[in-house]
């Protein structure tokens, strides 16, 4: 199995979408097969996973595969895992590159299911729903110890992005409540990330963004786990801190719900402060179901490799109904570098 993944794997703290290339890259040579971040020669699988062309992280985009399936005959499946919108950001042009993007998809891979009912694919060949997953060789419950109900609870949460819309409307509330007293003994809360510009906290504490073995030990430092973040499309950092042992408090939003239900308590921005008591009344009941958390790297991995198998024993008959050519227009849109 030889499968070309679009995207350029950075090392040190970045996205959610770097640790998947990456985890993925590792699953497909452990079972025997090639992962390379280029189209030479004639990849079984490709993966397309970003489709702006000026995103450094992409290696490829729609525009190279088209190219390829139209002037190279060639019998690769293209597969593209869709993981932004514009929902995300209150952006406007985002959907309408991914659902361009999809023209020259055989298959169409969505990290949340409320992915699917948005304008982002053309919903032209078969769809497939796989949830993202933290690497348990990292991010694990080894060394994490519980909250005793003595002192304050210590919550923290993640993020790359410095994006407002990753929650820091309720960040800032957190930070609001530890002005009082009552609840700075109560409360302890850590952001570990990038911070919009010219925001700040006065009574959170601030981490630098961390990756791997140094952030996992960051979050096991704390006893609880909160993500704010609004429209999410698949994060991984909620798995993160829920595979290190923490309970979940959580937006309705996004992707959050499919993720996270079952494994803490959700709110919206208007009763907050209500579900936050009421998380850290029921915390010693939400802590013991965590050791069952299933959103892992390893399932992750092996429900692509099952795809991936599944896909290419149906190659002839994936790559003779493919018309690239169908609808002209769009075929050249896909050549647009914006």
């Amino acid at each position: 199995m030889d499968v070309a993944i679009g995207s350029h794997i950075v090392s040190g703290p970045w996205g959610g979408g770097n640790r998947f290339a990456s985890a993925l890259a590792d699953a497909i040579r452990r079972y025997g097969g090639t992962a390379r971040f280029d189209l030479s020669g004639e990849p079984d699988i490709i993966l397309l996973t970003d489709p702006r062309p000026r995103n450094p992280g992409a290696t490829f985009t729609a525009r190279e595969i088209f190219r390829k399936l139209a002037f190279s005959n060639s019998s690769s499946i293209v597969i593209h895992r869709i993981n932004e919108c514009d929902e995300r950001k209150n952006t406007r042009s985002m959907n309408f590159r991914l659902r361009t993007a999809n023209y020259t998809a055989d298959h169409t891979v969505f990290v949340g299911r409320w992915l699917e009912d948005l304008d982002v694919w053309r919903r032209e060949n078969g769809h497939s729903v796989i949830l993202n997953g933290a690497d348990t060789r990292i991010f694990n419950s080894n060394g994490f110890v519980p909250w005793s109900g003595n002192g304050p609870l210590r919550l923290v949460t993640h993020h790359w992005g410095a994006h407002w819309m990753k929650g820091f409307d309720v960040y800032q509330l957190i930070d609001d409540l530890l002005d009082n007293s009552e609840w700075r003994a109560r409360l302890e809360f850590t952001f570990i990330g990038n911070l919009p510009a010219e925001f700040g906290f006065r009574n959170a504490r601030h981490v630098p963004p961390l990756d791997g073995k140094a952030l996992a030990t960051e979050l096991k430092r704390h006893h609880a786990y909160v993500t704010a973040s609004i429209n999410e499309p698949g994060g991984n950092h909620q798995n993160e801190g829920a595979a290190c042992g923490m309970p979940l408090l959580y937006r309705k939003s996004g992707c959050l719900p499919e993720y996270c239900q079952g494994f803490g308590i959700e709110f919206e921005a208007g009763n907050f402060v209500k579900k936050l008591s009421m998380f850290i009344q029921e915390y010693p009941q939400l802590a013991l179901v965590m050791a069952d958390w299933p959103h892992t790297a390893e399932r992750m991995c092996g429900n692509w490799l099952e795809l991936f198998n599944a896909l290419l024993k149906e190659r002839d008959e994936i790559v003779s109904r493919r018309r690239v050519w169908r609808e002209p227009i769009t075929a050249l849109q896909t050549q647009i570098p914006f």
